[in-house]
């Protein structure tokens, strides 16, 4: 799982007009997830066409990219590439939950149990190859630029962060700061009432930003002490330590100076060792794999405007969407960005 950072990050909520006219690179399968797991029936069951293909990802993408690129924000989707071997743990132990989740959610539906069915279902959300490559092709149609990362997603943003191609990185993973993006911006995509996962509780969502130098500041720390810190609880690519809390972390993170001391000290408090090798996860969080974007192929991504009616006909005539409200949308999008027609003399805000 992801590194939970969010009792030692120093963040601030803001308002989307706080990003007006900004570049934010989006984790594009961070999104994916909330919306397939957010838009569902009352007893799980996803949004889906005519021939069962699952359309809750499009529905989210199509409605949620517009409300935010209406208020100023220029999104760019970076989506993953191959996993690390590092990652292969997390991806096992992943699936093995999803299929768990899957059998009780079955279960839950045929014994009637809307509630549980519910929110067994969110926990069995995965992405495929459909999933991934209808999001692609939504974008296209609608302008809206995208990255395929060679690796991480979340690397990807952060490094095109860390080199000013854009404002922030937006995800809601933590990992993305030891990745050193210098701005993560969390809930863009998902702020509003929203119903907290597993409980029948509605919260309002508000974005914030999380400051990379202001988290390093505030605890005192170097940047590859958090990622020494991150790895202490538990990232993607190894298990933490159990028994240490954020604030053993930062402690002997704080307290070394080299990745063999903090390999000392987790034997000499906790008698034990890291399961992984973490030279090598400290390695890819320095070094991780991505793609350069030079200021040319950026001008290329922002030159992309919506086409109309293939938006219409891919979401309505092909996946069954209403068409009154899709062409509304579409229109408030064209009004935004300008239209494949009138590309030449359009441009982002």
């Amino acid at each position: 799982m992801a590194v939970d950072l969010s009792k030692l990050v120093s963040k601030r909520k803001i308002g989307i007009a706080e990003l007006n006219g900004k570049r934010v690179a989006i984790d594009a399968y961070n999104v994916l997830y909330q919306f397939l797991s957010i838009i569902r029936q009352p007893d799980g069951t996803p949004l889906m066409d005519g021939e069962g293909r699952v359309t809750s990802h499009l529905s989210g993408l199509f409605y949620r990219t517009i409300e935010i690129v209406d208020r100023g924000v220029v999104p760019i989707y970076v989506f993953d590439g191959l996993p690390s071997h590092l990652k292969l743990r997390t991806i096992e132990m992943r699936m093995r939950r999803r299929k768990e989740a899957m059998e009780a959610w079955q279960e839950a539906k045929e014994r009637g149990d809307i509630a549980e069915a519910g929110r067994r279902a969110q926990a069995s959300t995965r992405i495929d190859r459909w999933i991934v490559e209808s999001s692609k092709e939504l974008l296209g149609l609608m302008g809206v630029p995208y990255i395929n990362a060679p690796g991480e997603g979340e690397a990807q943003a952060s490094f095109m962060c860390r080199d000013g191609i854009v404002y922030a990185a937006a995800s809601q993973d933590y990992d993305t700061l030891l990745f050193g993006s210098p701005l993560v911006v969390r809930n863009l995509t998902i702020s509003g009432r929203r119903k907290l996962p597993m409980k029948n509780i509605y919260v309002t969502v508000e974005p914030e930003i999380v400051s990379l130098a202001d988290t390093l500041a505030a605890l005192g720390l170097s940047q590859k002490q958090l990622i020494w810190a991150g790895m202490l609880l538990g990232t993607d690519f190894n298990e933490g330590i159990k028994g240490a809390g954020p604030k053993t972390a930062v402690k002997i993170a704080k307290a070394s100076s080299t990745i063999d001391e903090v390999k000392g000290a987790v034997m000499e408090r906790f008698g034990v060792e890291f399961q992984t090798e973490i030279e090598k996860v400290e390695e890819l969080f320095n070094n991780p794999e991505r793609e350069e974007i030079s200021a040319g192929e950026m001008d290329r991504l922002m030159a992309a405007r919506p086409d109309r009616e293939g938006i219409v006909d891919f979401m309505c005539e092909r996946h069954g969407f209403i068409k009154e409200r899709i062409e509304k949308f579409a229109d408030k999008l064209i009004a935004k960005r300008g239209s494949a027609k009138q590309g030449s003399i359009s441009k982002w805000l």
